[in-house]
């Protein structure tokens, strides 16, 4: 059955919280539900990278990644490990060898799927935000590989966003104050 009736009152029981049910508004349920918003947001987007399998194989990995990481936010023994930062930095140098250097702030858009990388980028960054709540309300030791991974995705999604936009051959657009 895909529903317990459990947490109609608006608690529910997450992973190493000596099973007590805890409010669905606390920082724990904001945290793995942002990062779940996260993941279900970058399925669409992967969806819609089509046949640029680049984009689509590297917001794949990330998916992997973001369980990993919710998993170990919600208790479990998980770690999503030291290499991945640096892949990650990996990917957006490579990314900004290709690219007209930034030159300030840029709007949103383009195409849709830098659009839509746009998108997951801020929600990244509130994933990320949840995340630092929680830890810094000592209800889980969220590992520094985590969190380091968790501040870089967001400049990996904006890396991509800007790669979209540049292999589409569209110029980004900067706001004009």
């Amino acid at each position: 059955m895909l529903y317990t009736r459990k947490g109609d009152g608006g608690t529910t029981k997450v992973f190493g919280c000596d099973q007590q049910r805890i409010s669905k508004s606390s920082e724990l349920p904001e945290a793995l539900g942002s990062l779940d918003e996260l993941n279900a947001y970058l399925g669409l987007v992967k969806m819609c990278a089509g046949k640029n399998k680049r984009i689509a194989d590297t917001v794949r990995d990330v998916q992997e990644k973001l369980f990993i990481i919710q998993a170990e936010v919600a208790g479990a023994d998980k770690r999503v490990g030291e290499a991945a930062v640096p892949h990650v930095e990996e990917i957006v140098n490579g990314i900004e060898q290709e690219i007209p250097p930034l030159k300030g702030f840029s709007i949103a858009g383009g195409t849709e799927l830098s659009a839509l990388l746009d998108v997951a980028r801020t929600l990244a960054r509130r994933a990320e935000r949840r995340v630092v709540a929680v830890k810094e309300k000592g209800l889980r030791d969220v590992s520094t590989d985590a969190m380091t991974y968790l501040n870089r995705l967001s400049s990996l999604l904006f890396a991509l966003a800007r790669l979209a936009n540049h292999q589409a051959g569209v110029p980004e657009e900067n706001p004009k104050y």
